[in-house]
């Protein structure tokens, strides 16, 4: 693991705590519903994860954290992070946020949600909730 990747997910575990709770209530509310532990439908799970994240004003936040976690890795950002690709994506997993640094491209996922994919290619992928988020930080 670079010292890049340590500081960025040092400085997530101090400082933006509330972010990662948030994002991990949004996410809850979404699997809430579900019949079973699982859905097949990967575009509601995104929409609906934008959507909570949105509401919950969480998704604002997250260029502010994308800032915070590049300033801690000791690099600079090249433009000022929006709410919007290709800083910030709500994907079916989750939010991930995106920069270009020295170094290469750092990408924050907080992941929510897993991909069960089938053995059968006819079949859809089905998603299910995590236990909590599981944030990972990689320098590409």
């Amino acid at each position: 693991m670079s010292h890049s990747v340590r500081a960025a997910r040092r400085r997530i575990q101090a400082e933006h705590v509330s972010i990662v709770d948030g994002i991990d209530a949004c996410a809850d509310a979404i699997a809430d519903p579900w019949d079973t532990s699982r859905t097949t439908d990967g575009d509601a799970v995104a929409d609906g994860l934008n959507r909570a994240l949105e509401e919950a004003e969480i998704l604002q936040l997250l260029p502010n954290v994308l800032a915070d976690v590049v300033e801690a890795t000791g690099h600079e950002l090249q433009a000022r992070p929006v709410p919007g690709p290709p800083y910030v994506v709500v994907t079916s997993c989750g939010p991930v946020l995106r920069a270009t640094i020295e170094p290469g491209r750092l990408v924050v996922r907080f992941d929510a949600f897993d991909i069960v994919r089938n053995a059968d290619p006819d079949r859809k992928p089905t998603y299910r909730r995590l236990d909590g988020i599981e944030l990972k930080v990689s320098l590409e």
